[in-house]
């Protein structure tokens, strides 16, 4: 499949795609009611228009309306938007990353999320990955 280039989408289109990763599918009346300071109905289904030639998102009939979903697994593209993210801002580095979100969060990670972290830095070393 073709990664997610985030850089290749304006501000609404990647707030659209956000809303179709966490609902699963969407009309263009519920990406409407999602968005903040939401545009015009027809101008959300512009943009729609446009994520489906850009090859971000299809369409499927539902009656007489177009169900939007990504054409992307959600999976993938969060690999894809990580991978972009760790290039933009952390040279690439994993560790940079990780120590980053550990500085901001660690007071809100819980005992057990510290205890699974461990297991899988545990797992990648055996696994040498």
């Amino acid at each position: 499949m073709t990664p997610i280039h985030h850089q290749d989408l304006s501000r609404r289109e990647r707030q659209i795609l956000d809303i179709l990763y966490q609902r699963g599918q969407a009309t263009a009346a519920d990406v409407q009611n999602a968005l903040p300071e939401p545009p015009s109905y027809s101008a959300v289904r512009a943009l729609l228009r446009i994520l489906e030639d850009k090859g971000h998102v299809r369409h499927e009939q539902d009656g007489p309306r177009y169900v939007y979903v990504p054409t992307v697994a959600r999976e993938n593209a969060k690999r894809s938007a990580l991978r972009h993210v760790l290039r933009t801002f952390f040279d690439g580095s994993a560790e940079q990353a990780i120590s980053a979100l550990l500085d901001e969060s660690s007071t809100k990670l819980s005992p057990a999320e510290l205890d699974r972290l461990a297991r899988l830095i545990e797992e990648a070393r055996r696994s040498g990955v």
